[in-house]
């Protein structure tokens, strides 16, 4: 059954998405980048009938709204004789209103556009449904608008593995929803397990060779990109083939509201045991990444420039473009956070001529998609290594994503990627992590910068998280600012996010996000954001945590929206999104108060005030619970959903326990034996109780211990007595967490509030100044 359906899909998927297309038949001169931007959002635009993107279109914006309401209220056109990535709304005769686009997306975006700024009234990732007043009188109202951005980006590689790892189809139809709204026209499809276990068999390798390479569900990502092999697997081929059935549904729900899918192209990672069927053919070992050992690192690299690589690369994207179609875009990253093997500008540019001569043999119209995070903070990449590398591809047969434009933008030091285009990106979150922040001048300004800079090659904007599900609010901004063509007035946009989020206009909901917008959303530095806070770090006395603005500024905006319960309304489920940011930002004042917190500790030691000590060490462990506390109210904090949905997607009863192994270790250990503990460390209830805490108590009970006996901690000691006692076997526990809320969030939250605020009055917090204060950080 499972064959006789995949066969049936790609047959399937040959009709709709054949090869071919138009040609490329660009003629451009160098830095003539929005131009480029508007002939590639031509080019990658998959040839879906228009009649099916209406239809899509249709699908999306009544599933939002329900088919009644929108049968009643809307109709839908796709033109393409309007100007690219362009929509229309006009009021119709018969009292309905017409969205009219250049394609399914644009379509989407304009009733996205109506429904926030007319009817004032908007979705985020958890909130996909809106309810719409029966009787409803549909404003007269004429908007046209052109995508200031001709390309629109969303998804990390790694964003596949810190939140879609567990989906099924019904979450991504969702997500595919909420893309389209946004007016997304470029994603990547990055599913290609089951692919390579075919070319791979059919080279000669064993079974038990393939599954020594292939990593585990949560680790495909860095697997895919060659930094780790093995580690958390094996895959089983039931897992694979589910994955690329639920990939072929993902694209074709993208390509019918006229999104184009960049897919997976050869990069040159390869197992192990391959040098053993090709003695004569160059390897290059791949340098260890962090520190993981032998069996799960240092796979072998195959020189672009050999025989075998094209040999390679012809058999799996052949049968790539064959199982997903094609909109003539593939990505492949040879080199993210690996160092290449030869630090030579002629080879650079051999390497980069030989992948993309891989494409387009397959592909004569290729364009090759590429990460620009492997140019960031990294010596070896020397202007003339980047040039050469760039340059060694035709103009526009190269996309950039600059990943972290907002922070470390990468294009000023490549003098705009030496005119091949590139997309400005908002990376923003680091392995999925919670915590307040974001950059919302620097992204509204920053966008423009791009666009205007002299020999701009410029062609768009993206938003590239590694995880989502946080800080919603910056996602939306940049997209909105990245489809308008110039600059946005951001206390308007913040009043009217706060409007049309809580569905009542109102000065104190108002002001509660401008202070945010002022306060947590204003970062500007060059610190490395990777939402380790203290709360969620393995303790020590090493960290140094740090802030750019007032705590009061939190404090104040939770006072305020816990003030406005009363007047949220209870229909469209605008209260369970109420509940949701009260749980937030309790969550964030309770974060900043545990950094607060620490760095009064840190002085009780090292003063050796061990009443004061203790003192403190029963405040933090009460914020923890404290934490637990608020955050086992929020449907959305909860580590049973993330445990039991991996466990759902288990292919059999025999790999429930490795596929929640592959979830516990993901978001704590991160590896054998905590190679990047905490890095994808989330602030959710179960977590907080039983690895969290727990830690944190372990530190502060031995560290008592030594001031009581008059010795130094030593920290050498609690690290391996943590890692065995508390990290390394919350991976392999099997408790089972709740995946429903408990507690009523308002009430629970206005007790932390005043709590919490008392502790800025205590004489013992307070003693000696030790406050953390903002720091004034560097200007970008």
């Amino acid at each position: 059954m499972m064959q006789l359906t995949l066969t049936l899909a790609l047959a399937l998927l040959a009709v709709l998405y054949p090869l071919g297309g138009q040609a490329l038949e660009w003629k451009l001169n160098a830095y003539d980048g929005p131009d480029l931007g508007r002939q590639l959002a031509v080019h990658l635009a998959p040839s879906t009938p228009t009649k099916v993107q209406e239809a899509a279109a249709r699908g999306v914006i009544s599933r939002v709204i329900g088919l009644r309401s929108y049968s009643q209220l809307f109709q839908v056109a796709v033109s393409k004789e309007m100007a690219p990535r362009t929509f229309k709304i006009s009021l119709l005769d018969n009292g309905r209103i017409l969205l009219a686009g250049w394609d399914g997306v644009c379509v989407c975006k304009a009733f996205h556009y109506y429904l926030k700024y007319v009817l004032n009234k908007d979705v985020d990732w958890f909130k996909m449904r809106i309810e719409l007043p029966t009787n409803l009188q549909m404003p007269n109202v004429t908007i046209e608008s052109t995508s200031g951005s001709p390309i629109m980006y969303h998804q990390n590689v790694c964003t596949w593995s810190y939140s879609f790892a567990w989906w099924g189809f019904d979450q991504w139809r969702r997500h595919i929803d909420w893309m389209a709204l946004m007016g997304i026209s470029l994603t990547i499809a990055p599913v290609q397990e089951a692919i390579w276990t075919e070319v791979y068999t059919e080279m000669g390798l064993t079974q038990e060779e393939i599954d020594g390479h292939l990593a585990g569900p949560a680790f495909q990502a860095w697997q895919r990109m060659g930094n780790i092999r093995g580690w958390a697997g094996p895959l089983k081929p039931k897992w694979m083939h589910f994955q690329l059935l639920l990939q072929q549904e993902i694209l074709a729900a993208q390509r019918n509201l006229g999104m184009s899918v960049a897919l997976p192209a050869f990069a040159g990672h390869v197992p192990r045991a391959l040098s053993r069927l090709h003695p004569n053919s160059t390897f290059a070992e791949v340098q260890r990444w962090n520190s993981f050992p032998d069996r799960y690192c240092c796979g072998l690299f195959v020189e672009p420039t050999e025989p075998l690589f094209q040999q390679i690369a012809r058999s799996f994207l052949s049968r790539v473009v064959a199982t997903y179609g094609t909109n003539h875009i593939f990505f492949c990253d040879p080199f993210n956070e690996l160092e290449p093997p030869v630090a030579k500008p002629e080879y650079m540019r051999s390497t980069a001529a030989a992948i993309h001569e891989s494409m387009r043999e397959v592909d004569p119209q290729a364009i090759w998609l590429l990460q620009g995070w492997m140019f960031v903070k990294n010596p070896f990449w020397t202007t003339d290594m980047a040039e050469a590398f760039l340059t060694a591809v035709p103009l526009g047969r190269i996309l950039v994503l600059d990943l972290q434009s907002e922070q470390f933008p990468q294009y000023e030091l490549t003098r705009s990627y030496f005119g091949q285009p590139f997309v400005w990106c908002m990376l923003h979150n680091f392995g999925g992590t919670l915590g307040m922040f974001g950059s919302a001048k620097l992204i509204n300004s920053g966008i423009e910068v791009a666009r205007r800079m002299p020999n701009s090659s410029w062609v768009g904007t993206g938003i590239t998280p590694e995880g989502i599900n946080q800080n919603y609010v910056m996602y939306s901004l940049t997209l909105e600012r990245g489809w308008s063509s110039s600059s946005l007035d951001l206390d308007s946009w913040f009043r009217n996010f706060a409007l049309t989020r809580y569905g009542v206009q109102d000065e104190r909901l108002e002001q509660a996000w401008l202070l945010l917008k002022n306060s947590v959303y204003s970062f500007r530095g060059l610190q490395k954001m990777r939402g380790q806070y203290v709360v969620t770090r393995r303790p020590s006395f090493n960290q140094d945590p740090f802030t750019w603005y007032n705590s009061s500024d939190v404090l104040e905006a939770w006072h305020l929206l816990l003030s406005a319960r009363a007047i949220i309304p209870l229909e469209d489920d605008r209260y369970e999104v109420y509940e949701h940011d009260l749980v937030d930002i309790s969550r964030q004042y309770l974060q900043i108060s545990a950094d607060q917190l620490y760095v009064n500790l840190k002085s009780a030691y090292r003063k050796r005030q061990v009443t004061r000590f203790e003192y403190l060490s029963a405040k933090l462990l009460q914020l923890l619970d404290d934490m637990e506390l608020i955050l086992a109210s929020g449907r959305n904090f909860l580590l049973g959903s993330w445990l039991e949905q991996a466990k759902r997607v288990a292919p059999a009863p025999e790999e429930l326990s490795n596929f929640e192994f592959n979830a516990r270790n993901q978001i704590t250990a991160w590896g054998p034996d905590g190679q990047i503990l905490d890095y994808a460390c989330k602030q959710w209830s179960g977590l907080v109780r039983d690895y969290y805490r727990p830690r944190w108590r372990l530190f502060l009970e031995d560290v008592t211990v030594a001031l009581h006996s008059q010795r130094p901690f030593n920290g050498t000691a609690f690290k391996e007595k943590v890692s065995h006692k508390i990290e390394l076997p919350f991976s392999n526990s099997r408790d089972i967490y709740p995946v429903d809320p408990v507690g009523q969030t308002w009430f629970i939250s206005q007790n932390l509030f005043q709590t919490w605020k008392a502790l800025t009055k205590d004489s013992q917090f307070l003693h000696n100044n030790r406050l953390l204060v903002p720091q004034k950080l560097p200007a970008h």
